[in-house]
């Protein structure tokens, strides 16, 4: 499943949904995730919290990634002759949504990585990206990143433990 992960993570979330899903803060933004300027408003343009842009981008990520998910794991099993009961489907599938969410809103990964001494490794391996006009910005949380791998690595393990209780479970209700 770990390739379905990838799938869902990097082919079907949209581009907007991973640059919104850590946004935080009172201050208002388009849903582009751009923060409004007061001097150049975009007339009829929605506007919500950069906090609550972000809590909007992290659930569209996490129902399409689950339904990936959902979809590799019905299909995988079944390609191999097994039936997933649904209750065990359903456990191992709200586990990897719930700690998908927690995870790519980003601070539960910081307070983590706080927690065990991988703070230093987060800011020290950042990315330096240049746009088309030559301006430099570093980014601390995109591909190329400490963060970026720390993130993939838990929602491996998370992934392997949702599995493991998927199959528990299954086996156990037979």
């Amino acid at each position: 499943m770990r390739h379905a992960n990838k799938a869902a993570t990097n082919w079907v979330q949209g581009s907007t949904t991973a640059r919104c899903k850590r946004l935080y803060g009172d201050h208002l933004v388009y849903r582009d995730g751009t923060t409004v300027d007061p001097d150049q408003p975009r007339a009829g343009a929605a506007t919500l919290t950069a906090s609550a842009r972000g809590r909007q981008a992290v659930a569209s990520h996490v129902c399409s990634y689950t339904a990936v998910q959902v979809a590799a794991a019905i299909g995988v099993t079944r390609g191999l002759g097994y039936r997933i009961p649904i209750p065990a489907l359903l456990a191992g599938t709200a586990i990897n949504a719930a700690t998908h969410a927690a995870l790519d809103r980003g601070a539960l990964l910081l307070a983590v990585a706080d927690r065990i001494g991988k703070r230093g490794y987060i800011d020290h391996c950042q990315a330096t990206r240049v746009d088309a006009e030559g301006n430099v910005t570093t980014e601390i949380n995109g591909p190329g990143t400490a963060w970026l791998a720390l993130d993939d690595a838990a929602h491996r393990a998370i992934g392997v433990a949702a599995a493991a209780l998927t199959t528990w479970l299954a086996i156990r209700q037979r």
